[in-house]
């Protein structure tokens, strides 16, 4: 009867326990060291003692703890949800994005005008020099088209006249007669590419910050959202369930497996637009 009130007691006591202990009893009891842990986590030995003294604020936002809780509860092979309630790290909720600038719907119809005068501008002054170098041969094939059925003239022949070829090479000489039109066609400026994009095929919590530390967007991000930034505008990229979300460099696919860690990819972005590891 002792014992059955032991065990009975034990089990009471873990059941009350908060997240942190409970973590620490089922990591004992499967005979793994915190270090251990951290291993097969992938992620720094601060981040395993962190949770087991539920020192939430040195892992940063509650979607990255609510990520590392149901990590290390798999890890264990106990339940993640009443680890995840017991340690009743809220929700992330999406913050309400608000414009920076406003502009007014005048504006907005005058700078499209404004394009589409551009546009209209830049085709016509392709299509004219166009228009003025096939214009003569247009010309020349309709004064020379004739019905099939109309009788062909007979023109006298001419007298040989024998200074006439000394004339043609002596006018050929000085430039005389007819020159041909060169059209110049201006080619259009190539359409830049952002040097960095990212594609959400999930739900993402991203912080992306420029090369001065200023946060430029911290917002839970769903599927089907994209962001696109030009060369030298992002510092750095936090990227929470990083397998969600396609990153691209200059069009080219971006492999996140050197800056990922527990599905959390960080790295940082050169003024070139090449990523590297950020630091922990």
């Amino acid at each position: 009867m002792i014992g059955n009130e032991q065990q009975t007691h034990a089990a009471g006591h873990a059941a009350h326990a908060g997240v942190g202990e409970r973590l620490r009893q089922a990591r004992e009891a499967a005979g793994l060291s915190q270090a251990e842990v951290s291993a097969r986590l992938k992620v720094p030995l601060r981040v395993v003692q962190s949770l087991e003294a539920e020192d939430w604020s040195r892992l940063g936002a509650p979607v990255f703890v609510r990520g590392q809780l149901r990590s290390y509860a798999r890890l264990l092979g106990i339940d993640a949800a009443p680890v995840e309630e017991a340690a009743g790290v809220s929700v992330v909720e999406p913050p309400v994005l608000t414009p920076r600038t406003y502009t007014s719907p005048l504006q907005r119809f005058a700078e499209h005008a404004a394009r589409r005068a551009v546009y209209i501008v830049m085709t016509v002054a392709i299509a004219i020099p166009v228009w003025l170098a096939t214009r003569p041969h247009v010309e020349l094939a309709t004064a020379g088209s004739a019905p099939l059925d109309a009788p062909v003239p007979q023109r006298p022949t001419p007298a040989r006249d024998p200074a006439a070829p000394r004339r043609q090479a002596t006018a050929a000489a000085q430039g005389d007669g007819p020159h041909p039109i060169v059209a110049s066609l201006a080619a259009l400026p190539p359409r830049e590419v952002p040097a960095l994009v990212l594609e959400f095929e999930g739900d993402s919590w991203t912080q992306v910050a420029a090369p001065d530390g200023r946060v430029l967007e911290e917002a839970l991000l769903h599927a089907g959202d994209r962001r696109s930034y030009a060369v030298g505008e992002v510092g750095s990229v936090v990227l929470g369930n990083a397998e969600a979300v396609r990153v691209s460099v200059r069009g080219r696919e971006a492999d996140l497996a050197p800056y990922l860690r527990a599905n959390v990819a960080r790295f940082t972005v050169s003024s070139e637009g090449s990523l590297a590891p950020a630091a922990d």
